[in-house]
């Protein structure tokens, strides 16, 4: 907490910062965690409807939260142009994964930013104590004040480099979801086209 004090007024935007990236990668953790890499459904609701069974296909699609099941239950519903409405749900689905992830990439940004601007304020109010001060020489006047500066950049790299990672991890989990749901749409067109 010391620490927090001797950094200046830029630790407060930067403890924001590391709440704001703590509470969306706990959210998204969990979130990604629930629907899981979970493909026994969809699997399942494609046997279904190729083989004739379309209402219990329906059935089942929307019994589930997973997103998706929730694409190919819009795509069976909407039969006469499945196509479209997975295009649709799809879309929506893939905004519900991204949710967050636009403010934890400004985080990584900012954050770094500013840590240097705490640095630099820092160093500003080191180098106009000397000029007021008279330091004779000693070293000690400009380097401690130097340490206490580079606290905020210290604290600002480490919260980018902290969220950098999950953010990382949650785009390539969004990229697997986005390649699998266009995947089973696929199929399931098909498997509709078939009906017909």
């Amino acid at each position: 907490m010391l620490d927090m004090i001797k950094g200046g007024w830029v630790m407060l935007p930067l403890m924001a910062c590391s709440l704001i990236a703590l509470t969306i990668v706990i959210e998204r953790f969990f979130y990604f965690r629930r629907i899981g890499n979970k493909v026994g459904v969809a699997e399942e609701v494609l046997k279904l409807v190729d083989s004739g069974r379309i209402n219990d296909g329906l059935k089942l699609s929307n019994s589930s939260v997973l997103p998706l099941v929730k694409v190919m239950s819009a795509g069976i519903a909407h039969s006469y142009d499945p196509a479209k409405a997975m295009a649709a749900a799809g879309i929506n689905e893939l905004s519900v994964m991204r949710r967050g992830m636009s403010a934890l990439d400004t985080i990584i940004t900012m954050a770094p930013l500013l840590g240097l601007l705490g640095t630099i304020l820092g160093m500003m109010n080191s180098f106009q104590v000397m000029a007021m001060v008279d330091s004779g020489g000693s070293p000690n006047a400009v380097t401690g004040g130097v340490a206490e500066a580079l606290i905020a950049t210290a604290t600002g790299i480490t919260i980018a480099v902290l969220t950098l990672i999950p953010y990382n991890y949650f785009s390539a989990r969004i990229e697997r979801e986005s390649e699998t749901i266009e995947h089973y749409a696929t199929e399931l067109e098909m498997a509709l086209v078939k009906q017909d």
